[in-house]
């Protein structure tokens, strides 16, 4: 009998990595690259990218991609800049590192990298959402000639206050090796793992509702286990880096823009008001009736900080 229920566990588990390694290539078919690649380092980054003038840098948070930014970039090139919205190591469709420990300064040096290669050279705007709050303050404390200001939205930028400043049992049961890849390749895109991604985007959205079609390109994209393992390398690096780096902050001194939502349900206004306390050439703007998503519900928000903060300089 046990080894009867040994066979029947092990036949079980091999029809799931089979159905789940199918429902993973339906998915990226479904939402093949729109965009551009480069090249830095042997990591291929993917990057969307339109209109000309004043270079603007959107960098999205912990849950999907470049996207999150497609509305902001029109806008922004109707305006009359470079808009360029990369998808960070490892999300979309981005390759991630395997040789090194990634973390928000890592990762801040590829994108300076790929920036070069793309013949950016004038100083940019950088715009970092929610998780990349900590990304850009990392860039502009390592390339301060290159950043002529700075905008967060909802941003992150404290150990202090983020949801896993403790660790999280999810993201070290998923970065362990074997273990966490097995759970990944069998679970992810069952029933399961499908209604985290649901809660996921529910919670991430709240009190306000998701646009149209992007739960199923979460569950489509963050549900594969290169991006979900990603964003649980990122959510145990983030409280280890802001740690590192927040003292510093006080040495930046291009104009910043902090925006954060009045409803946001994770604790970023706390972390917007110390922030503007840490950065002496700051303004915080504060959104009414707004949460956490304020790329995907409120672009024209995001225009409206690029816009003052070119009249702060």
């Amino acid at each position: 009998m046990f080894i009867i229920a040994i066979v029947t566990v092990l036949i079980g588990m091999v029809t799931l990595y089979f159905y789940n390694q199918n429902q993973f290539k339906k998915a990226e078919l479904a939402y093949p690259p729109n965009g551009d690649f480069v090249e830095v380092d042997g990591i291929k980054l993917h990057y969307l990218s339109k209109g000309n003038g004043k270079p603007v840098v959107f960098l999205h948070g912990g849950v999907l991609s470049s996207e999150d930014f497609s509305d902001v970039i029109e806008l922004a090139a109707q305006e009359g800049y470079k808009a360029i919205a990369f998808d960070r190591p490892g999300y979309g469709h981005s390759e991630r590192p395997t040789n090194e420990k990634v973390t928000p300064i890592t990762q801040a040096k590829l994108i300076h990298k790929a920036l070069k290669k793309l013949n950016i050279t004038d100083p940019i705007i950088l715009v970092g959402h929610s998780w990349s709050g900590t990304m850009i303050m990392s860039y502009a404390l390592q390339f301060p000639n290159d950043v002529e200001g700075l905008v967060t939205l909802g941003g992150a930028m404290y150990k202090e206050g983020y949801p896993a400043e403790n660790g999280d049992t999810l993201s070290e049961l998923v970065t362990t090796p074997i273990l966490g890849d097995l759970i990944m390749n069998t679970l992810l895109a069952t029933p399961l793992g499908k209604s985290m991604g649901k809660e996921t985007t529910k919670a991430t959205f709240s009190p306000e509702t998701p646009p149209a079609g992007y739960e199923e390109k979460l569950l489509a994209l963050w549900g594969r286990p290169t991006q979900f393992k990603a964003n649980r390398e990122d959510t145990l690096a983030f409280p280890i880096t802001s740690k590192q780096i927040s003292s510093r902050y006080k040495e930046i001194e291009v104009p910043t823009i902090i925006v954060v939502g009045e409803n946001d349900p994770f604790g970023t206004i706390k972390m917007a008001e110390r922030l503007q306390k840490d950065l002496p050439n700051s303004k915080m703007v504060r959104l009414p009736n707004v949460g956490h998503m304020i790329p995907e519900n409120h672009p024209e928000k995001v225009l409206d900080a690029i816009e003052l903060l070119t009249i702060m300089k």
